[in-house]
């Protein structure tokens, strides 16, 4: 058992074994199938719907971006995890399958577009075997020197990355799959395959390489006011996880002797090509609610006054905020009942709340009118202002719910309901989620050191859920 399980894994994850086209279709619709009962089975245990497979055509990109009712919070974060495994043994088999077809390695570079990677997954089970040949040989090892190869992949790799950003983001406006997932996957390809190509780099030095790369591409960033240190920062847990999957894609693309510059560039040309023609608003916009709560230890009419409006926040001491996420220093309200206008003044301007709901005592609803930019970038430039501060967050309406509880105290609770239009939509809710519970808790906490001012009642603590 324990020598058949070997088997398994040394399958799976190794990298110099040609798949013939048999083994590729089997081995696909077998891991497909696993994929989908531990996608449903999490489903099931999350929420009690069952996921059925004709549900991932209702959806435009996957399962990461339909609602879910009632779905916790770690159930987007596990569906991740369950999925990483299958996406390196899909990008490893279907390396393999391009050797045993004989056809470039380059080929698969489509495996990270969007819907293409379908076609190309039906023609490679399609595609008879083929005998060795110059293209798919070894080759001999190459005698380069390890310094210069290395400054040349990676200037090519920085080259490349500006290119893709300048197509997603800067033409197109859109900040989609072809730029989180392909950017870092092609650019970490070619830079590992010039690298390869040139010195005989172990799997360690090909992976250094990468981490300067992705080192140097942020500062490039930087430098080109393209994107801040605090948007950087978040987004490159992806950049390094994909972008090592690149880096090994790309050494293998060298090893197994494709070792041809041309296919390679036109291969890597591919991917700003699909950036550009990727179809607007492929993301699925869903209303996110974000809800958090605290005891206050006074009576729902005390703490209502000081929820329509509140007093001139301290300074924080958060290092969220320090970093430079917008947080809210004051609020107060011109009217009153339904047609009031409340203003949440935030540190990079205010939101404009139209009353919808007023109870009081019960309940604040209110719709968001307009908004400020949900961050100051760290920057070496003063007035930065990158593509995904305008627009790409929106924040729709907000409630404030106040439950009376034994003992004159209430349970106050804040909910936001915010839209993200960012690929992928899931990895950026968690980091949206994370800091919209950081607001409400400046302002929550500041409410109830307001209404508890008059009482010596120790404080409660803040639950997000």
């Amino acid at each position: 058992m324990q020598s058949g399980i070997e088997k398994l894994l040394r399958f799976s994850s190794g990298l110099t074994v040609p798949v013939s086209r048999r083994t590729y279709c089997l081995a696909g619709f077998s891991l497909a199938a696993v994929k989908y009962l531990g996608d449903a089975l999490l489903v099931a245990s999350a929420t009690g719907t069952f996921w059925k497979p004709t549900d991932y055509l209702h959806t435009t990109r996957s399962l990461f971006n339909t609602a879910l009712p009632g779905a916790p919070e770690w159930l987007i974060p596990a569906l991740a995890v369950w999925a990483i495994p299958f996406l390196w043994i899909g990008v490893t088999l279907t390396l393999r399958r391009a050797i045993d077809a004989g056809v470039s390695l380059w080929w698969a570079m489509l495996f990270f577009v969007p819907f293409v990677n379908y076609l190309l997954m039906a023609a490679f089970c399609l595609i008879p075997s083929s005998l060795p040949s110059a293209g798919t040989t070894r080759l001999e090892m190459p005698a380069g020197k390890r310094m210069s190869s290395a400054a040349l992949a990676v200037a090519a790799g920085i080259c490349f990355a500006l290119v893709m950003t300048v197509s997603a983001v800067l033409l197109k406006g859109e900040y989609g799959y072809a730029l989180f997932f392909g950017a870092p996957f092609g650019t970490c390809a070619l830079t590992a395959f010039l690298f390869n190509k040139r010195y005989p780099a172990t799997v360690a030095e090909t992976l250094n390489v990468t981490t300067i790369l992705l080192l140097s591409v942020a500062g490039v960033l930087l430098l080109f006011a393209f994107e801040g240190v605090l948007c950087i920062l978040m987004a490159l847990p992806i950049g390094l996880g994909v972008g090592f999957l690149g880096a090994i894609a790309g050494r293998t693309m060298a090893r197994w002797g494709q070792g041809v510059v041309p296919p390679a560039v036109s291969a890597m040309l591919l991917l700003p090509i699909f950036a550009a023609l990727e179809p607007p608003n492929m993301t699925h916009l869903v209303l996110r609610e974000v809800r958090s709560s605290i005891v206050v230890n006074a009576p729902p009419e005390r703490v209502w006054p000081h929820v329509i409006a509140f007093s001139p926040l301290p300074n924080p001491t958060d290092p969220v905020f320090r970093l430079g996420i917008a947080y809210p220093e004051s609020a107060h309200i011109e009217g009153a009942g339904a047609h009031a206008v409340r203003y949440c003044v935030f540190s990079t301007g205010a939101f404009v709340e139209p009353i919808t709901d007023w109870e009081p005592g019960k309940r604040l609803g209110f719709d968001v009118a307009s908004s400020p930019d949900p961050l100051r970038e760290l920057s070496i430039y003063a007035n930065l202002s990158p593509p995904h501060l305008r627009g790409y967050l929106r924040s729709r309406r907000g409630e404030f719910r106040l439950v009376s509880l034994p003992g004159g105290r209430t349970q106050l609770e804040g909910s936001t309901w915010y839209e993200i239009e960012m690929a992928p939509q899931s990895y950026w809710q968690v980091w949206s989620d994370f800091l919209i519970h950081r607001i409400h808790r400046r302002v929550l906490d500041h409410i109830k050191a307001e209404a508890e001012s008059s009482s010596n009642a120790p404080a409660d603590s803040v639950t997000d859920r």
